[in-house]
């Protein structure tokens, strides 16, 4: 403990001063908590600090307040315990230890815990009813960890030497039972447990225990292989537990498949689909009440974030009959366990409006229940427009869904269309108004519940608003007026049908001729820059012509030739899956000299430098790629167009990963390297394993590895390493200065968590985009990320932090869609989903539609501007394609 005394000279000074810190850090972390009490690390921090100090009474309050939100782990809870053992002084004091024992082992399944809680109780057992308390504390160590195949062990020996210890006249019989009942369970060492109870029983072993016993060493070979692979490899051991899982419930023994679930999250407590695979497991086939509700609130505690958990754990409590109120606070709990995304917000108050639905008897005009649930909808659309909101800057229920509901339940279940109607009349107006199906589900409540009036205004209103999908809602509106309207209603429907179709074509002809406007501006500014660039090259080659030296004109040659790639990366990567002549060296070194370029000799003119050069590239042997090798072979592209000997310089690279057959760079005619290459090796694995080397640093450039793969075969064949889902253990962060480094970044970072990787975004050349993925060990740690650095300034550079959600990518659509038939370009928005056509209407709700992004996103990035000569770009040419281009010149 640190002394508080003061003292005098230096010593006294540092005495004061480390005080004085450890307080001003005291102070941090009940701030940091206050602002956010599930900072799990904070509360750790805390409760070491206090233990350090020596002030028991405050780490005792600090651990009840960290055990009320978090399950402690088996180490925090040990040293919780021998803390308070060592404290412990009466009767009083030991309850209240036997107190802490049962919360620790609710919290996992902790075979070390359930040992030194055996232990302790054997020290009480002078106090009344002290034997009878060992024995149930022994018994339901053995029911929750006695069928662990590694530690289980030292529960059995501890029971019975505990009851050989006894002197009683029945304590030999309750020693054979726990020998005879341990040799029936498959565990490890148990041929030594069976040797041991030969040696100690004075008579034979009954046959029908030798039976048991040879059953139970059957099984432990069927599980040793899973019980070997945990022990080999490295926690979490999360694919381990999961195939040991999965043979478990093949089997199908409850108790058996209880452990291995148990026994898993204890290292992978922060993995919500283990939680979620165990609770569904719980709920579909034990049904036990205590057991179900136990495991869910272990799941919400252990991973809060995850609205999936906190939905089944309402279903679960409401499905086991407890008590509205307690229903009630545990979704309280859920509103401020701090959500990633503002759709778990709706998703949660959707289970909880759910609920209060089903306790509402519909059949009384008015209840208590269903003016709570009234209230709910209410307050739900309140949290959602002013918490939410705030928050993530939208709902999370664009299309109102919640809302939807109440109205639904107000027309169909309480005879309320008036409530209805004007819960709809609020829906239209958040934006809603322009989208044909909002509109068909309003007409189609006004027709099983409303009243034809009702359905004919809605529909007129429709026609009027409708932008997406018009021409549906004019359809409904006619044929509705053609089954029920008078001649009158027909008339004025048609008028507005047509009205409202005709100002539609008019407004989509106009886009479609702008969008054709912009087109031809593109292809115009594109062949304004072709021919600036062909200026350019020719005045460059007649400077360089004008030159009596041949040898300066080629190295200045090979010079500009060098910085036009540089400038134009994107041009000559074109070419990146073009396939490499290839052929005998020494032959080609002979008539073309080192790299291609001519041999120092007597300085001819230009035109018989070009003949020269022509009957060169004629002579030139070609040997195509043979695609029968591609498994064995890596295609290696963005490599620096400076490297003087490519296939020397590439191959120890490659040699690391296997024997390698051959390095065939790509050189120009002119015999200039154009930046890939392709190695091949002796084996397969060499090539996967090459793969890995992908995105390495070659003289200041990221260098691409990908699979030899022939693309006019494959032509959707797409290789990007880096996961395109959502991501809720990974951060995307934008901003960044260019000139920040990883090692910078990670310093910030660790802060909030456990970094396991970084990856800052660069482009072609290998220059910083000030773009970085931060990876997390769990989603709790990225969601803390997410909220203490989004807006963090970083050298005068206000970063943006946000979870990995990568936008899906942006297909091609092809020529011929965009035309309408026989008719002027047509703008994409007139085409349903799928590829509907205009009079078509997807009924899968907005809410589930993806919307396509309004240009294909780089890394998570800001959307890049469209190509100025995307218009007038050639189709990519697959390998084969290259090489038959070469044959042919």
């Amino acid at each position: 403990m640190w002394s508080t005394e003061g003292g005098t000279g230096q010593g006294g000074g540092s005495g004061v001063d480390l005080e004085g810190q450890m307080e001003e850090i005291k102070h941090i972390l009940n701030l940091q908590l206050s602002i956010n009490v599930y900072d799990y690390n904070c509360h750790v921090d805390l409760i070491r600090l206090l233990r350090l100090e020596g002030e028991l009474t405050k780490v005792r309050m600090a651990r009840q307040k960290m055990s009320e939100i978090f399950p402690l782990t088996e180490e925090l809870w040990l040293e919780w315990l021998h803390d308070e053992i060592s404290m412990a002084l009466d009767g009083l004091d030991r309850e209240h230890v036997y107190d802490l024992f049962e919360k620790a082992v609710k919290d996992y399944i902790c075979p070390n815990i359930w040992l030194e809680y055996g232990q302790y109780s054997v020290g009480g057992i002078g106090q009344k009813g002290g034997l009878e308390k060992v024995r149930s504390v022994f018994e339901r160590a053995l029911s929750s960890v006695g069928l662990h195949m590694t530690k289980g062990l030292a529960i059995w020996e501890a029971y019975r030497e505990f009851e050989s210890a006894i002197v009683e006249a029945a304590r030999l019989e309750k020693v054979h039972s726990l020998f005879r009942r341990q040799l029936a369970i498959p565990l490890y060492d148990m041929e030594a447990t069976f040797a041991e109870y030969e040696e100690w029983s004075e008579d034979p072993i009954p046959e029908s225990v030798i039976q048991s016993y040879n059953k139970a060493l059957q099984q432990l070979e069927k599980y040793k292989p899973y019980e070997e692979a945990l022990l080999q490899a490295e926690a979490p051991r999360l694919a381990e537990y999961q195939a040991y899982i999965d043979f478990e419930v093949k089997i199908g023994d409850p108790a058996r498949i209880q452990l291995i679930f148990e026994r898993a999250l204890v290292e992978n407590c922060l993995v919500p689909d283990l939680w979620i695979r165990y609770s569904q497991y719980l709920d579909r086939h034990l049904k036990v009440k205590d057991l179900v509700l136990s495991v869910h609130n272990r799941a919400v505690r252990n991973c809060p974030w995850t609205v999936a958990l906190w939905t089944r754990y309402l279903l679960a409590m409401e499905r086991h009959g407890v008590d509205h109120r307690v229903i009630s606070v545990t979704f309280e709990k859920a509103l401020s366990a701090g959500f990633i995304q503002a759709t778990d917000y709706v998703e949660i108050w959707q289970a909880y409006l759910d609920y209060l639905r089903r306790r509402v008897d519909f059949k009384q005009d008015s209840s208590k229940e269903l003016e709570e649930l009234r209230a709910a909808f209410t307050r739900a659309l309140e949290y959602l427009k002013q918490e939410v909101e705030e928050r993530f800057n939208e709902s999370g229920d664009p299309s109102c869904m919640i809302m939807q509901n109440w109205a639904r339940m107000e027309a169909r279940l309480c005879n309320n269309m008036q409530k209805a109607r004007e819960l709809w009349d609020s829906i239209m107006t958040k934006g809603n108004a322009k989208y044909a199906n909002m509109w068909l589900e309003y007409y189609n409540l006004e027709r099983a519940h409303g009243d034809t009036q009702h359905c004919r205004k809605a529909l007129h209103r429709a026609v009027q608003c409708t932008s997406d999908y018009p021409e549906h809602v004019c359809e409904v509106l006619l044929t509705m007026e053609r089954t029920e309207g008078t001649l009158e209603d027909w008339d004025v429907a048609v008028q507005k049908t047509e009205t409202r179709l005709a100002r539609v074509n008019e407004q989509r002809i106009k886009a479609a001729e702008k969008e054709a406007a912009l087109t031809q501006q593109e292809e115009e500014k594109a062949e304004q820059r072709k021919r600036a660039r062909a200026q350019k090259k020719a005045l460059k080659k007649k400077k360089k012509t004008r030159g009596g030296d041949k040898r300066k004109a080629d190295e200045g040659e090979e010079k500009e030739w060098g910085d036009d790639e540089e400038e134009q990366p994107s041009k000559r990567r074109r070419l990146g899956n073009s396939v490499p002549p290839a052929g005998d060296a020494q032959g080609l070194e002979a008539q073309m000299g080192l790299f291609g370029k001519s041999a120092p000799g007597d300085v001819d003119s230009p035109s018989k430098q070009k003949e020269r050069a022509a009957a060169l590239k004629r002579d030139m042997p070609k040997v195509l790629h043979d695609s029968s090798k591609d498994s064995i072979t890596v295609f290696v592209s963005n490599l620096p167009y400076s490297m003087g000997e490519p296939a020397a310089q590439l191959r120890p690279l490659f040699e690391a990963c296997g024997e390698v057959v051959d390095v065939r760079p790509i050189f120009s005619s002119r015999g200039d390297f154009r930046g890939y290459c392709y190695v091949e090796f002796k084996e397969e694995r060499s090539a996967q394993q090459a793969l890995e080397l992908d995105r390495k640093d070659v003289e200041g450039r990221p260098m691409f590895v990908s699979p030899c793969v022939d693309k006019s075969k494959n032509p959707d064949f797409k290789v990007f390493r880096y996961s395109t889902a959502l991501e809720k253990h990974k951060l995307f962060v934008s901003g960044l200065p260019f000139s920040c480094t990883k090692e910078e970044l990670e310093e910030i970072c660790k802060a909030h968590g456990t970094v396991k990787d970084i990856r800052l975004v660069t482009n072609r050349a290998g220059k910083p985009k000030g773009l970085a993925y931060v990876e997390y060990e769990n989603e709790s740690q990225a969601s803390q990320a997410v909220l203490k650095m989004d807006g963090m300034t970083i050298k005068e550079n206000v970063i943006k932090v946000a979870i990995s959600n990568p936008p899906q990518r942006k297909v091609p659509e092809k020529p011929e869609a965009r035309r309408a038939p026989g008719g002027p370009m047509v703008p994409r928005q007139m085409y349903g989903a799928r590829g509907k056509g205009r009079t078509q209407l997807s009924l899968l709700p907005r809410a589930l539609q993806r919307t396509s992004a309004p240009a294909a996103q780089a890394e998570n990035g800001p959307a890049p501007q469209p190509a100025a000569t995307a218009a007038t770009e050639a189709p990519k040419m697959s390998n084969a394609d290259f090489a038959k281009l070469l044959l042919r010149k």
